[in-house]
């Protein structure tokens, strides 16, 4: 049984389908053990850059992209809240990627920091044109990760 579990967070409801399971999991599992649940958001390299002139880049200091991951933690903290609510210990993580890191990199290197039993993740659904075109972190971390993982499917409004 899961001990430790990495929940990757991107600021979207749909990346947050994946809490609603955990949660579930961890109400069942609660009274058996203690449950850490680590929620990161990492924030792209372009988050932590200005584009200038013909599409270069200046990079943001560090003064200046402090609040941008102050606004990352405080939403990864609300989004928490349930977890704790049923008795994990939630631990929150922002980490800004550097340049030519992906965002499912920056996941696996967590996954190993944390020492996490299973990773939690939702899933776009995309196929086709735009899978190919934007990329899917979860099936990169899927690929390349070590450790178990919960992929949710967010549903799709029509």
């Amino acid at each position: 049984m899961p001990k430790k579990i990495l929940i990757p967070l991107d600021g979207s409801k749909i990346g947050e389908a994946a809490l609603h399971y955990v949660e579930e999991l961890i109400f069942t599992l609660s009274a058996e053990q203690k449950i850490e649940v680590t929620l990161i958001q990492v924030l792209a390299p372009s988050t932590g850059r200005v584009v200038v002139g013909n599409g270069g880049f200046l990079p943001l200091t560090e003064k200046e992209i402090e609040p941008i991951k102050k606004e990352a933690l405080d939403y990864l903290n609300q989004a928490g809240e349930s977890l704790r609510s049923k008795g994990a210990t939630v631990k929150c993580k922002v980490e800004v990627s550097e340049t030519g890191v992906s965002s499912a990199e920056e996941i696996i290197k967590a996954e190993d920091d944390i020492n996490a039993d299973l990773v939690a993740m939702s899933t776009h659904g995309r196929r086709g044109l735009s899978r190919w075109v934007f990329g899917s972190v979860t099936e990169k971390v899927l690929r390349a990760g070590k450790v178990p993982i919960l992929v949710v499917r967010a549903e799709k409004k029509t």
